[in-house]
């Protein structure tokens, strides 16, 4: 039987699940998940591992003999981290194996403290990756102008790269050229390219939830058109600098060397306005040779009622229009773009220092 899911996977778009918590590794329900194919690879992020650790119980077993081995919260946080990271790879290999690393990744965040530190997230980088030991890990860097070079040095190093907190199509351009960079400083090495896998991450909602704010100040009816519309035409002109840029001559010469494309991933796909539909983010977004990451929420929403059709290319020209009325209206896109990735980059800071101080004040582990 046909459901949603089926329909969408069969488009060539992957759902990845925007969530781990330790219940889900022990009670079976991840691993029903991946067996009824509702799933085909997990993200998590500081918030997320925030609100699995610091707002329940589960993780106490195996928290607390930590703490009274004196070992601090970032050591404590980074082994429980570890093993769901390992867990939940491991129920993906035999995906990954199936799909011959096509799907089946699991995607661990380098310390977000670290945002604009080039060196320094490259080494945290390296260091998770050989830690967690598993080739279906992806570790997230974030596409701040310090993280370019990492994710470009992590490339031909050989680590897979789930590049994060992608608002503008330019950044995104330069994450497609940090990607295809170190795939060409790889291959002057004499590696191979076929093991390497990587997405790019590029935010949607929080894109209209900022736009919106500024056109309802507005109030114009030439503005009120434009409410909920800026998101989808954002990703949308995105995918095609996707396309443009994986169908170039420089990419086939990548390709015939065993390279993959790196897959625009679109991320913050759960609907923040009440008012919109609440599978807006996938309904509209589905195309090939892309992931859609959805949180518990909209996963089960787009199960149970969403729009499988392709729909990633529909409408270009509106797309365009949005995005020519927009600065006809006096509103940067650029500047929304630039105050969004700072504001990410700070919320996941802010989520990672939440989750130490709740393990330092709930287990009295010393500083």
């Amino acid at each position: 039987m046909q459901t949603p899911i089926t329909q969408l996977v069969s488009l060539g778009q992957s759902i990845w699940y925007d969530n781990i918590e330790r219940r889900l590794l022990q009670n079976g329900e991840l691993a029903a998940m991946i067996g009824r194919g509702d799933i085909r690879g997990l993200t998590s992020n500081p918030a997320i591992f925030n609100n699995a650790i610091a707002k329940s119980t589960d993780y106490d077993a195996d928290l607390l003999p930590l703490a009274e081995a004196g070992k601090s919260p970032l050591e404590i946080f980074e082994a429980l981290a570890v093993d769901d990271i390992r867990a939940a790879a491991d129920l993906m290999r035999p995906l990954y194996n199936e799909t011959n690393g096509g799907d089946g990744y699991v995607s661990l965040e380098v310390n977000p403290t670290l945002a604009h530190n080039s060196e320094a997230t490259l080494a945290e980088a390296k260091r998770l990756w050989a830690w967690v030991d598993r080739p279906n890990l992806m570790i997230k860097i974030p596409a701040t102008l310090a993280g370019l070079p990492a994710i470009r040095q992590a490339i031909a190093a050989g680590i897979n790269v789930n590049v994060t907190l992608i608002f503008s199509i330019e950044r995104y351009q330069a994450v497609m050229e940090a990607y295809l960079a170190g795939l060409e400083d790889r291959l002057a090495q004499g590696l191979p390219l076929n093991s390497i896998a990587s997405v790019a991450s590029f935010f949607v909602s929080r894109i209209d939830a900022a736009v919106d704010r500024s056109l309802e100040a507005l109030g114009s009816d030439r503005a009120l058109a434009l409410l909920g519309k800026t998101a989808i035409a954002n990703a949308r002109l995105a995918y095609q600098a996707f396309k443009a840029t994986f169908g170039s001559d420089r990419f086939a010469r990548l390709e015939a060397e065993g390279a993959r494309v790196q897959r625009p991933l679109w991320a913050s796909t759960g609907t923040k306005n009440p008012a919109y539909p609440d599978t807006l983010y996938v309904d509209e977004l589905i195309g090939p040779h892309t992931v859609n990451t959805m949180p518990p929420a909209t996963l089960e929403a787009f199960r149970d009622h969403g729009r499988a059709a392709l729909t990633i290319e529909a409408d270009l020209a509106e797309a365009h229009h949005v995005m020519t009325e927009l600065a006809a209206l006096g509103i940067s896109l650029d500047d929304v773009t630039n105050t969004l990735e700072a504001d990410g980059v700070k919320a996941f800071a802010d989520a990672f220092a939440s989750l130490l101080a709740t393990i330092e004040r709930r287990y009295s582990v010393p500083a």
